[in-house]
């Protein structure tokens, strides 16, 4: 089943979601805020870690740049936030954290390289390993989340549904085009974006991730325009 592996991440994450919640306002502010520190700072390294596998570092730049022009012409972060808003003002309007807990996770597991390797090996070969081993660590981070901000960071296991669930199905398409280097420099970038993200849950500074979600993909246009030309 070439989604199986899709399918499982998501249902790691509704689980995971749903035992932090168990936890959900059982934690004083004090340990609330220790406990986002220790996840900030946790993400922030993860990032770094995948952000230092790219192979052209023009590419990068250019991707991030390219990319959040056209994050920022789709709306792509105001329309995760609208939802986000919506839903909390519709189920949830005496919680504050709603729309924080939904964008924040949703950018988290997609982003990743995992998630884009992932993806890209269950399409292409039906190896679901990777995502397996993503699975436990989106269950593990959705305790942590959901314990923390709430119930929107279950509503994040439906675009990590949408958006792995189309990689993993348009792969076999793109397979001729993925060399080493491609996913290399996207995993690159979204090393970076994790950092990012890991950036904006130590409060140090908001940054508009969601718009800069793109610039993931313009390491593969250019492999595939790189291709046609030759």
């Amino acid at each position: 089943m070439i989604l199986l592996g899709t399918f499982v991440n998501t249902l790691a994450i509704v689980a995971g979601s749903l035992i932090g919640l168990l936890f959900r306002g059982r934690i004083s502010a004090s340990y609330h805020r220790t406990v986002m520190q220790a996840i900030g700072l946790s993400v922030v390294v993860i990032g770094i870690s995948g952000a230092l596998k790219f192979s052209q570092i023009l590419l990068i730049i250019f991707s991030l740049a390219l990319g959040s022009l056209l994050g920022q012409l789709i709306g792509i972060e105001t329309r995760l936030t609208r939802f986000g808003d919506w839903v909390q003002h519709r189920y949830a309007s005496g919680e504050s954290d709603v729309t924080k807990g939904f964008v924040t996770a949703s950018l988290l597991y997609c982003v990743g390289s995992m998630a884009i390797v992932g993806s890209l090996e269950s399409g292409i070969s039906g190896n679901h390993q990777t995502l397996y081993a993503k699975s436990i660590l989106d269950g593990i981070a959705s305790i942590l989340f959901a314990s923390s901000l709430g119930w929107g960071v279950l509503l994040s296991a439906a675009p990590v549904l949408l958006y792995q669930g189309a990689i993993v199905i348009s792969a076999s398409t793109m397979a001729p085009f993925l060399t080493p280097a491609v996913v290399s420099d996207m995993s690159s970038v979204g090393g970076i974006l994790i950092l990012a993200i890991g950036i904006e849950l130590l409060d140090l500074k908001r940054l508009h991730v969601g718009n800069m979600l793109p610039a993931v993909f313009i390491p593969l246009a250019y492999g595939v325009l790189l291709s046609l030309f030759k």
